[in-house]
């Protein structure tokens, strides 16, 4: 009884560290795995890197060659140069944007004033012939009426000869 009950309990403590151990391998090898990916992935990106210095180096000699052959200083020297002309060169092409944004809108407010202007023109103008239409019936109408006054004056002068001359007949009969 008592062999065997210790026997199953040892057996049963050595079944469990094997499974715990088992998983512990397991854990184990599953992180050794992501190690490995991830050395994998930084050897590739080490490789990339080392061919873009490599590319790079070329520029870095250049600019090396400029720094000798100008006023410059050093490469940082250089980059600042090439950072305020970049900036400068911004600043001049929102300069020239504005400056067409201003130009359209001057081009647009003539074209309003122009339109604005040739509409008051126009209205003028029709001012100016009704005006004109309006002197012209004036004149019309002046001569028409000199006409009626010279024929009233012309009747009133015919009358006062006929009451002169009935006047003078009168008084010629009453002698």
């Amino acid at each position: 009884g008592k062999p065997r009950q210790e026997n199953e309990r040892l057996r049963t403590q050595a079944l469990k560290k094997a499974k715990e151990e088992k998983v512990e391998n397991s854990k184990k090898e599953s992180e050794l795995l992501g190690a490995r990916r991830e050395l994998e992935s930084l050897r590739k990106q080490h490789q990339k890197l080392s061919k873009k210095l490599l590319k790079y180096s070329l520029f870095k000699r250049y600019l090396e060659e400029v720094v000798e052959n100008s006023q410059f200083r050093d490469i940082d020297d250089v980059i600042t140069y090439y950072k305020a002309l970049v900036r400068t060169r911004k600043d001049l092409l929102q300069s020239q944007w504005w400056h067409r944004q201003l130009l359209e809108q001057g081009k647009v407010l003539q074209q309003q004033i122009r339109a604005e202007k040739e509409a008051e023109m126009l209205q003028c103008k029709n001012n100016l012939a009704q005006l004109q239409e309006s002197l012209e019936q004036a004149q019309s109408d002046i001569h028409q009426w000199e006409d009626r006054w010279a024929k009233a004056q012309d009747r009133a002068a015919r009358k006062a000869m006929e009451l002169k001359s009935l006047t003078m007949a009168i008084h010629s009969l009453f002698q």
